[in-house]
């Protein structure tokens, strides 16, 4: 058995030698990613114009590919132009060469200063690049190299691609490619030599051009001309000789009181350091030939001062110090706080006296239970102040987090009013919004209404100013301590006006605006308790001086006011007629009432509460004209009042008795109305109210009658006949009781207390998030009011999209705070670039123009170095702002050579006269050595015979302190080769 086994057991293996190997999977995959880029074919393309390659549009697409196991990232980079057939270009012959062959001796854009390396290096406007995947290492070994080459140069000759193809190779930092592009009978080859330090003999064009001829190996003799473009770059560093524009602020006026409501209301804005660390000019040779300059080891006629163009640009500093932005950063990262108040100001005052008392709630309970002390001793104002009283006592012990005087002086700023006795401060007029100081914004203004945009609060609100504050103490009074002491003697204010009928101070009257933060409508809705708590308080007043006048008055009708006549507004009635009777219950309403009919049977139908006829509409059941009622105001609500109701609604369900307890959940207003309108109409039908309340749900048509004549006859509308209709039913159960003495809609008590215990239990990050939204709108409006100062166009665009976004963000129901972060930044970012602007107006001298023709061109200049990444300077070294370039650079040398600071004390305006200089002045060169020298060679010539074709050949030479980098493009003829 075991004998017949052993033939079964062998493994017969077959090569198949057909199969791809994973090599040609890897070049088919090329092939493939090259036709879906439709890359296949000559391709036809006007010349690019100068400066394209800057100001136009590359577009990059990208796939993985992989080979084996190894992935791979290919990447086509094209510079977006107008299609060929709308310029009318004729179709291209069939050996012409490839657009990249032909943007070797293009001239347009020799070096430009925003652009992909190989853009540069090779002046290619199209272009393809293979490199290892992210987390994949380098191609090193040579055989790789050649391996990737290999399929590159197989798979643009099976397509017929005419787009150069580049492999990365060795470390990315190195930025080292090789690479092909094939035409009809032509090929480019793309090479890079990179090193770390410059060889000594070609350390200057002599050396690099001995490099170039002997590579392209011309048998031709003479040789054809080169063309020769030079690029110098010189770094200006010391700004030491320039002074800083930026005035810190003086916070010390703070302690001093010193700071009114001008400053609080005033972010601050700049940066505390030169936000420009290095001033880059490149002078520029654009078009020489051998002949024409002489550059070796021993000479150099490459003279800056000399050159035809000059372009400079400016390098930011990394990461400025900006006021603003620190100010908003500090103040967003309070969001992540989880401590409550009494966490972080300490829990020992509220346990020494019981946290029973702590608890408003609890201290509201305390006044209905039996008590052994007299009533008034167990008020909210009494507990409240009591409290005061331990926290006060506490603070002994422990160091206050806010100066009292700081502390007065922001409430004084918050509160103008409480500088007048606090008799005059309940006055009608402290509700009317003030600046504080500030000049009375312009309410027609597009920036006046960006609160709308951003749901924040309007720049003459308290919110608004409260967010100022805030800001400002967690900056630099204590961080999180002080923003919880502030906003604890804010609350405690509040009660304190609450309880005094103080209106508050800087918020416009009427409901809560929900176009506002959440934290602006509570203190609205605060307001309209106070409101209705002082007219309330007004009609008590009224009432009792108009029952000492008539002892007669029954004790019901002596709580509420005589009836006024009708047509009088409601509006222009007495305080007193908002009388809801607060202290009795319903029953004793009822009980009162019916008293009050079993005393009066005769007058059971007279007319109360009547505010003015409607028009010339007159009773069904009799001729006595229709009345408008005086009715309740519906009760204000938040937005999240609103938003807790509509959910108890949506519980209901969609069942029937859902559905009817839904519409009796909302027709407390209506029944409200219907009572009122009972009341100053006697003897009226539902149908009268609905002419009234909703005219549509009122059909009239014409009918005829028995005599034959036509007459208008009306009826409810069909929804009204529905059965178990809600206006049917709330009719029969309403009773004739005029406006002021219905139950009342709005308890401004109880609503009261419900936004005080919201204030007392938000913690520092809700806080944040409530004043965010007004901290972004004050930032906003600070970066729009420096920059009209400076006309930046690049800022204005950047405000109007961060306003956008910034509105999108803020009004989500919650706010997305990585990108609120983001938001913040963006700001920084765009305060840094008005501190540039300054910076650089510093620097030229704007001001400080001799002729206005100069201020005007300088002004240019500096406004394109905030725009564009190079600019070019008019006339040179011998233009306006080449001059002033010239002396800061004179001066950094000056200074740098000099041993002591006299040199910074020397005079600048002998400057423009150097050639009258002193024998030291000329020991001291005007520019430092070039930080990096760009030299481009280009030629034409037959490669690699005699007879063969002229091609484009391309020598891109970079010499820096720690890097030399040589990046060729040879072409040669390949019909016989």
């Amino acid at each position: 058995m075991a004998a017949d086994s052993d033939p079964e057991s062998e493994v017969f293996e077959i090569t198949d030698f057909t199969t791809a190997s994973e090599w040609e999977r890897f070049i088919s995959r090329v092939e493939e990613v090259l036709n879906d880029w439709k890359l296949i074919g000559c391709r036809v393309g006007k010349p690019p114009e100068k400066g394209e390659y800057t100001s136009g549009i590359w577009e990059e697409t990208s796939l993985e590919i992989n080979f084996a196991d190894f992935k791979f990232s290919i990447t086509h980079h094209c510079l977006k132009q107008e299609s060929a057939e709308s310029e009318g270009v004729d179709e291209p012959e069939e050996d012409a060469y490839p657009l990249a062959m032909q943007d070797l001796l293009c001239m347009n854009n020799d070096f430009p200063p925003r652009a992909h390396c190989l853009v540069r290096w090779f002046g290619m406007r199209e272009f393809v690049v293979i490199s290892p995947g992210a987390n994949c290492e380098a191609i090193v070994s040579e055989s790789k190299c050649n391996l990737l080459l290999s399929s590159v140069s197989i798979a643009l000759a099976n397509t017929g691609c005419h787009v150069p193809l580049f492999v990365q190779i060795q470390q990315k930092w190195r930025r080292m490619f090789a690479g092909e592009c094939q035409g009809p009978g032509v090929r480019s080859d793309f090479e890079i030599v990179h090193l770390r330090k410059v060889p000594s003999q070609y350390n200057h064009l002599s050396g690099l051009l001995d490099i170039f001829k002997n590579k392209i190996g011309c048998p031709l003799m003479p040789l054809p001309p080169i063309n020769i473009a030079i690029r110098f770059t010189y770094v200006l560093q010391d700004w030491q000789q320039c002074s800083w524009p930026q005035q810190p602020p003086d916070f010390d006026a703070l302690l001093t009181g010193e700071v009114g409501g001008v400053e609080f209301g005033k972010l601050p804005f700049g940066a505390c350091e030169d936000p420009i660390s290095e001033l880059h000019l490149a002078t520029t040779w654009p078009n020489l030939t051998e002949g024409i300059v002489v550059d070796n080891d021993v000479y150099s006629d490459l003279d800056p001062l000399q050159a035809p163009h000059w372009s400079v640009r400016v390098r930011k500093a990394d990461n400025p110090q900006c006021l603003l932005g620190e100010f908003l950063m500090e103040f967003f990262k309070l969001c992540c706080r989880k401590e409550t108040t009494e966490e972080i100001l300490g829990r020992n005052s509220v346990e020494e006296e019981g946290k029973e008392n702590s608890d408003i709630t609890q201290a509201l309970s305390k006044l209905t239970e039996p008590a052994a002390v007299p009533i008034h001793k167990l008020s909210v104002s009494n507990m409240v102040h009591s409290a005061r009283k331990r926290i006060r006592r506490h603070k002994r012990v422990e160091e206050s987090p806010l100066n009292n005087d700081v502390l007065n002086s922001i409430l004084l700023y918050l509160f103008p009013d409480a500088a007048s006795d606090k008799s005059d401060s309940s006055d009608v007029k402290s509700t009317q919004p003030s600046p504080g100081g500030k000049t009375e914004p312009d309410k027609d203004s597009e920036d006046y209404h960006l609160y709308n945009q951003l749901k924040s609060a309007s720049c003459d609100s308290l919110t608004y100013r409260l967010a100022l504050c805030i800001c400002m103490v967690n900056f630099h009074h204590g961080g999180v301590r002080a923003v919880a002491h502030l906003w604890q003697e804010f609350v405690l204010e509040m009660r304190y006006r609450w309880e005094n009928n103080c209106l508050i101070y800087g918020l416009a009257s009427g409901p809560p605006d929900l176009r506002c933060c959440l934290l602006h409508q509570k203190l609205q809705m605060l307001n309209c308790c106070i409101e209705r708590k002082r007219a309330r308080d007004e009609g008590r007043k009224n009432a009792t001086s108009d029952g000492s006048r008539d002892k007669s008055r029954l004790a019901p009708e002596s709580a509420g006011p005589a009836e006024v006549s009708p047509g009088k507004s409601w509006d222009s009635w007495s305080d007193s007629e908002e009388e809801f009777f607060e202290c009795l219950s319903d029953t004793d309403e009822m009980k009162d009432a019916d008293t009050e009919n079993e005393k009066k049977p005769a007058n059971k139908s007279k007319a109360e509460g009547r505010l003015q006829p409607h028009g010339k509409i007159t009773l069904l059941n009799s001729q006595e004209p229709l009345y408008i009622p005086v009715t309740q105001e519906p009760a204000p609500m938040t937005e999240d009042l609103l938003e807790e109701q509509s959910e108890v609604l949506a519980k209901l369900g969609t069942s029937a008795e859902g559905a009817h307890l839904r519409a009796r959940m909302q027709s407390a207003c209506l029944l409200s109305d219907m009572e009122s309108f009972k009341a100053a109409n006697p003897g009226c039908s539902l149908e009268d109210f609905v002419r009234w309340y909703s005219p549509r749900d009122y059909v009239e048509e014409e009918v005829s009658d028995e005599t034959g004549q036509t007459v208008i006859r009306g009826d409810l509308s069909a929804r009204m006949k529905i059965p178990g209709n809600m206006w049917v039913e709330a009719w029969e159960t309403a009773k004739a009781t005029p406006a002021r003495r219905q139950k009342r809609l709005f308890d401004d008590t109880k609503e009261a207390e419900k936004v005080l215990h919201y204030l007392s239990v938000q913690k520092a990050s809700d806080l944040t998030r409530h004043l965010l939204p007004c901290v972004l709108h004050a930032a906003l409006l600070k970066i729009k009011e420096e920059e009209s100062t400076e006309d930046i166009p690049s800022v204005r665009k950047a405000l109007q999209n961060l306003t956008s976004h910034a509105s999108k963000l803020l009004r989500h129901p919650s706010p997305d705070f990585k990108k609120l972060e983001e938001v913040i930044n963006q700001m920084s970012a765009v305060e840094a670039v008005v501190a540039i602007a300054r910076s650089l107006k510093a620097k030229f001298g704007i001001t400080k123009g001799e002729r206005e023709e100069d201020g005007d061109e300088l002004e240019r200049f500096v406004s394109c170095l905030l725009e564009e990444p190079e600019v070019c300077v008019v006339g040179a070294g011998r233009g306006p702002a080449g001059s002033i370039i010239h002396k800061l650079f004179v001066s950094s040398q000056r200074l740098a050579d000099s041993s002591d600071e006299a040199a910074l004390l020397a005079p600048m305006e002998e400057e423009t006269g150097r050639l009258g200089g002193t024998d030291d002045r000329k020991a001291v060169p005007d520019f430092p050595p070039p930080a990096g020298r760009e030299i481009l060679l280009r030629t034409c010539v037959p490669r690699p015979a005699p007879f063969s074709k002229a091609l484009p050949q391309r020598l891109f030479c970079v010499l820096m302190r720690d890097e030399f980098r040589l990046a060729g493009a040879f072409s040669s003829d390949t019909s016989f080769f």
